[in-house]
């Protein structure tokens, strides 16, 4: 038998795509949103470098017309590098305000593509692992500049051309010139190498840069403000900072300068072979001075085309490429999660919600937080889910929510297992109320509106969710009502007790009017028992009247005296359920729940 440890185990990260086929993949998308600018960028940058690259060519023909005393080639060559000078600039100025136009409208298209994939998986796992939190750290740091790629790749390609055109033209003088490319490869070599060797570095040290960068926001940001100050931990925050910082930059500086070495060996190989083809061409072929010139101006153009272009390719793989590799990742991670979630969600519940031996640990952890749950969540109920702090109730909610899949065994929604159901549709069906809940600053209306983006300008639909949640009292201090802005930062603004926001978010789980699963995971805890308990037995009274759709609604609360009035009561202790009944049932065993509630009720008396 297979241990409930054993069978959470974590499935390994997948490593990421293959290079080219990442930047394939971002060139498609980029093409796919902006096909025109894209094409006329391209087009414009290949053209901008031909006039430069023809300049040795020109310098040779005057040479030529000198030393010849030709004056039309002389003429010729003049106008010819004016030309060339003139369209390199003018070229190069229309190439870059297309360029940059085409920058601006993709990367609106790249951080949409990345924020709605992030947004579109269906748990939230890839939120809470580390490896994969530290692949999404370095992804968001790109994403926003993840633009420039295309114009690395056109200038990448651009400098090779420059490249094809300068050899071609140290050819035409003698064919073994064409070994300067050759030993230009060392610096291409050590160019491509040098960015993947540091970019592993940086890699490595992500979790302590991450950590240097929480703890810089800890100490500089307002929420925690005032208690780095009350208990003066402003300077352990700066030295735990400093330290974090060096165990990143350590092994990255030693990166650096150990790949400069191999850099600047492999530049010498190609600055002497440079040397040895001038002497060649003047002494060795005994050429005429033209041909000396155009070698000369070639070959030194040469190195710096070469220079620019392994610094572009340089670049472009272990920046540009880097991030397209970690964005075609994010993207296959969110297929994935939805490549088996083929069906949708039911319009009734006829049984239930059925748990068959459902074992949890959450990512990055092995200890499990449910631990072989087999249980049935009757059609048309209400369920209490109860236990001490720690004993699993969140962790039921959220995979019950498909905020994670089960680590082993399997829900089904009546004959359907929820993992075939698409996470969107499922949702559709489903409100809930947490005690975690999210502030959003915005319009009060909008707050309260967003549990149903469909209606969130819906003003009757908002106001009649503020009633079932008896938030009216919160919306009637707010100095212009539903049309206040809420948070003390935006012009305007007002700020509210945490016990308003809990109301607010309260009304915002009640904007879904028939919704198959009610989830309440302790949204009222800032309020008082009795405003609970009444809040409570109105939700349960009106999911008792929606019971010919077998709507579920599940409460989550430490206050005994609001659950007792639950259909039934699921019982959780150390990750294992224990006990199911109702409150007379459960009561009449004497056991953990009688206990637990024993305790509680004397604390009242």
């Amino acid at each position: 038998m297979t241990s409930s440890a054993e069978a959470v185990r974590l499935a390994p990260i997948e490593p990421l795509p293959p290079a080219l086929s990442s930047m394939w993949r971002l060139c498609k998308l980029g093409y796919r949103h902006e096909p025109r600018l894209m094409l006329a960028a391209f087009v414009l940058s290949q053209l901008a470098v031909l006039p430069d690259a023809l300049l040795a060519l020109w310098l040779m023909l005057l040479g030529k017309g000198v030393l010849d005393g030709n004056a039309t080639l002389i003429v010729a060559s003049a106008i010819g590098l004016g030309v060339s000078a003139t369209a390199t600039w003018f070229l190069g100025t229309v190439s870059t305000r297309v360029q940059r136009r085409f920058r601006d409208r993709v990367t609106i298209a790249l951080e949409s593509h990345v924020a709605r994939l992030q947004a579109s998986v269906a748990t939230i796992a890839h939120q809470e692992r580390p490896e994969f939190l530290d692949r999404l750290s370095m992804l968001r740091n790109q994403v926003f500049v993840l633009d420039h790629m295309y114009m690395s790749l056109f200038s990448t390609l651009g400098w090779i051309l420059r490249l094809a055109v300068t050899i071609g033209l140290l050819v035409s003088i003698h064919a073994a010139l064409a070994l300067l490319a050759v030993f230009a490869v060392p610096t291409v070599v050590t160019s491509t190498w040098r960015p993947a060797v540091e970019r592993k570095a940086q890699e490595g040290g992500a979790q302590p840069a991450r950590l240097a960068r929480h703890l810089f926001a800890t100490a500089t940001t307002a929420a925690p403000g005032k208690e780095v100050r009350v208990i003066g931990l402003g300077p352990r925050l700066a030295r735990e900072r400093r330290a974090a910082w060096e165990r990143w930059y350590g092994p990255v500086s030693h990166a650096r300068w150990g790949t400069a070495a191999w850099h600047t060996l492999a530049w010498a190989v190609f600055g002497g072979a440079y040397v040895g083809a001038v002497i060649f061409v003047s002494s060795g072929l005994r050429a005429p001075a033209s041909h000396v010139l155009l070698v000369l101006a070639a070959g030194a153009r040469l190195s710096a085309y070469i220079a620019a272009t392994v610094g572009e390719v340089g670049f472009l793989r272990g920046f540009w490429m880097d991030g397209s590799r970690r964005l075609a990742w994010l993207e296959d991670y969110a297929a994935s999660m939805t490549a088996s979630a083929d069906l949708p969600a039911l319009e009734v519940l006829r049984c239930g919600i059925r748990l068959d031996r459902v074992s949890f640990a959450y990512p990055g952890t092995s200890r499990v937080v449910l631990d072989d749950v087999s249980l049935l969540l009757p059609a048309g109920s209400v369920v209490a889910i109860v236990g001490e702090n720690g004993a699993g109730k969140t962790t039921l909610v959220k995979l019950l929510s498909k905020l994670y899949e089960p680590s082993s065994g399997s829900i089904a929604v009546d004959d359907t297992p929820l993992a075939r159901i698409a996470a969107d549709d499922w949702r559709s069906r489903l409100a809930g109320a947490f005690q975690d809940f999210f502030r959003f600053e915005f319009v009060a209306r909008h707050t309260v509106g967003l549990g149903d983006v469909p209606r969130a300008d819906d003003r009757p639909a908002v106001a009649a969710a503020v009633d079932r949640a008896g938030a009216a009292d919160v919306v009637a201090r707010l100095s212009s009502g539903l049309e206040t802005q809420l948070g003390p930062t935006w012009p305007g603004g007002v700020d509210v007790s945490f016990g308003q926001w809990q109301k607010l978010a309260l009304a915002r789980g009640f904007m879904r009017e028939r919704p198959l699963l009610l989830v309440l995971d302790e949204p009222t805890a800032a309020l008082d028992a009795e405003t609970e308990h009444a809040l409570f037995e109105r939700y349960a009274a009106a999911a008792r009247n929606g019971s010919a759709e077998g709507r579920i609604t599940i409460l989550v609360s430490h206050r005994f005296s609001t659950v007792r009035m639950a259909d039934l009561i699921v019982v959780l202790d150390g990750a294992r359920l224990i006990e199911v009944g109702t409150h007379e049932e459960l009561m009449q065993r004497r056991g953990h729940y009688a206990e637990l509630y024993g305790i509680q009720a004397a604390a009242y008396r």
